[in-house]
């Protein structure tokens, strides 16, 4: 087991982990129709104030990202291959890197910090809590606040050595053909699996309705909490833990062909997730300490003292 962390690369394309999910706001502006849950009239969870801006005022947002975005997916793009979701499912669904508690993960995932400004304002833990507090103020079931607390712990792949884009990023099906709605999407003319022909159809190696359960989403965060914490939550939990990313799915409505009608059931869990992930960054400061107590009963509820990741 490794007990401690490379230190993350200084090559890194993007200048810290948040700067994809400001390009998503761009990408998937407040107010957005597409999501459901408990909103308001805005298109919002109450617990998420918005501006409410239209999609159609952000025509331009892959020609107005920053070169660090667009270097990023060109990365992710070029290597997410089959042939590497699979390894990469080989090598961290065993859980056998450490052994840790959920608490003690969100201190390890503190140690992540940008590397562009060292004197970065708001820790990890922060914004998590700024995320399961948002879906408290909205008076979301317990298992609904811990799963805003924990939905982005998988990001601890970073310090394990993994690059950016394979831990963050938007997530897709590989091993079948790239729908067109997936951003930047002509940076796939790099990736490999284009010369498999079987890999460029529409179904590719699934079937039509063979259920998400079945079928290799690009590697990341996502994907690697979802095995450390399958067999502690509900699956409505687990669902938004797993295709929180899947944005061709969740908001471009592709590849209804995979699903199955228990997925399209369990998608209005990840619906409702999603304006929380991406609007509560930049609300109200947590106080971390007086709300340390509370979420270490939550997280005990759930969880048992130690887990392997």
């Amino acid at each position: 087991m490794a007990d401690s962390p490379p230190h993350p690369t200084t090559h890194a394309p993007l200048h810290d982990m948040d700067e994809w999910e400001d390009f998503l706001k761009t990408r998937y502006p407040e107010g957005e129709s597409g999501d459901s849950g408990s909103l308001d009239n805005a298109g919002l969870p109450a617990g998420v104030a918005g501006t409410n801006k239209k999609k159609t005022e952000f025509r331009n947002y892959e020609t107005d990202a920053r070169p660090t975005v667009r270097e990023f997916y060109r990365q992710n793009h070029a290597h997410q291959t089959l042939d590497f979701v699979r390894a990469k499912k080989a090598e961290y669904t065993p859980r056998n890197q450490r052994r840790m508690g959920i608490w003690e993960a969100m201190e390890f995932l503190n140690t992540l910090v940008d590397e562009s400004d060292p004197d970065v304002d708001f820790t990890q833990i922060e914004h998590l809590m700024q995320t399961a507090e948002a879906i408290r103020k909205d008076g979301h079931p317990r298992w609904f606040v811990l799963t805003g607390l924990i939905h982005d712990l998988g990001k601890i792949l970073c310090l394990w050595g993994e690059p950016q884009w394979a831990v963050v990023g938007d997530t897709f099906p590989v091993g079948c053909a790239w729908d067109r709605s997936i951003v930047f999407h002509d940076f796939f003319e790099s990736n490999p699996d284009r010369a498999v022909p079987e890999y460029q159809t529409k179904l590719g190696i699934y079937s039509e309705g063979c259920g998400l359960d079945s079928v290799h989403l690009s590697w990341g965060h996502d994907e690697y909490l979802y095995h450390v914490v399958k067999e502690h939550l509900p699956e409505s939990a687990l669902y938004m833990i797993r295709y929180h990313s899947f944005y061709p799915a969740h908001k471009e409505d592709a590849y209804g062909y995979l699903m199955n009608g228990h997925d399209r059931e369990m998608f209005r869990w990840v619906h409702a997730f999603n304006p929380y992930d991406l609007y509560s960054k930049g609300l109200e400061r947590p106080d971390v300490n007086t709300l340390r107590p509370y979420y270490e009963d939550l997280i005990a509820e759930f969880f048992p003292p130690v887990l392997n990741w």
